[in-house]
């Protein structure tokens, strides 16, 4: 068995299809991760979803922030962006199975040596703590408190982590650390509005990987989520996987056996 991790797919089937017949993937012996982002923005949000759940026991995910806006906006706790490719969704009739299917996915993947998560780990976080943070959020979104959590989740605030933080901002806080961290300083507070590359940090802010005291520096951490990467390398051991296909450029899978990478081109 090969297993792969593909970037964010963003509704952008017709290239994953193609990238799957290039490394010739087969559901049948063959594993694929995806690192979250699975919708929106692209053309085929629907048949993306309905593609990626076809592929049953050959399929893994974690959670994005496209992901989850889907399911806030489905559920109606949030009205859809002029930005969101996500009609095609809301209105097919297999949408309840699929959106719980969707909801029912982790945060975070921790097998066959590698992490995975959609934006990263913060630097203040242990492996062993950022599996139970991610935990806290799986367990609320399969409970009923779901729609609670969808409601409160959107915001900036609160910026870094503290143990005291509960309920709402606590959730909030662990989904951005989880799915919308791109810069934070030495102490993890994040700054979530900037979006350009890493050569370019806020001030006082560097890329949540490059801090020299990160907690997680010897875990193998696959992640998607910062387009403006472009896939570059960002040190030892991170797989960086959004090379921005719904952008026009390319979509990258990761081989877990290798940690080699393969490519195809996207069309906008």
């Amino acid at each position: 068995m090969t297993s792969y991790a593909v970037g964010d797919i963003q509704g952008c089937l017709e290239p994953l299809q193609r990238l799957l017949d290039k490394i010739s993937f087969s559901p049948e012996k063959d594993e694929l991760w995806a690192a979250g982002d699975i919708v929106n923005r692209g053309p085929a949000s629907l048949d993306t979803l309905r593609f990626l759940k076809s592929l049953g026991s050959g399929f893994r995910m974690v959670l994005g922030n496209h992901d989850l806006h889907l399911l806030a906006t489905a559920r109606g706790h949030r009205l859809p962006t002029p930005k969101d490719t996500l009609n095609d969704v809301y209105d097919a009739p297999d949408a309840d199975q699929l959106l719980d299917w969707l909801q029912a996915q982790p945060l975070l993947i921790h097998d066959q040596g590698y992490v995975m998560t959609h934006a990263g780990l913060p630097p203040q976080w242990s492996l062993d703590t950022a599996k139970q943070r991610a935990r806290e959020v799986e367990d609320v979104l399969h409970s009923d408190k779901a729609d609670e959590f969808f409601r409160q989740m959107y915001g900036n605030s609160p910026a870094q982590w503290a143990d005291r933080l509960a309920d709402t901002e606590r959730w909030r806080a662990i989904t951005n650390y989880f799915t919308r961290m791109r810069f934070c300083d030495s102490g993890g507070k994040l700054e979530l509005d900037c979006k350009r590359g890493p050569e370019n940090p806020p001030a006082g802010y560097r890329p949540w990987y490059s801090h020299p005291e990160r907690l997680s520096a010897s875990e193998n951490i696959i992640f998607g989520h910062w387009a403006a990467l472009d896939g570059r390398d960002c040190g030892d051991r991170l797989f960086p996987l959004d090379t921005g296909c719904v952008w026009g450029k390319r979509l990258r899978v990761l081989n877990l056996n290798n940690k080699t990478y393969r490519h195809c081109q996207c069309g906008k």
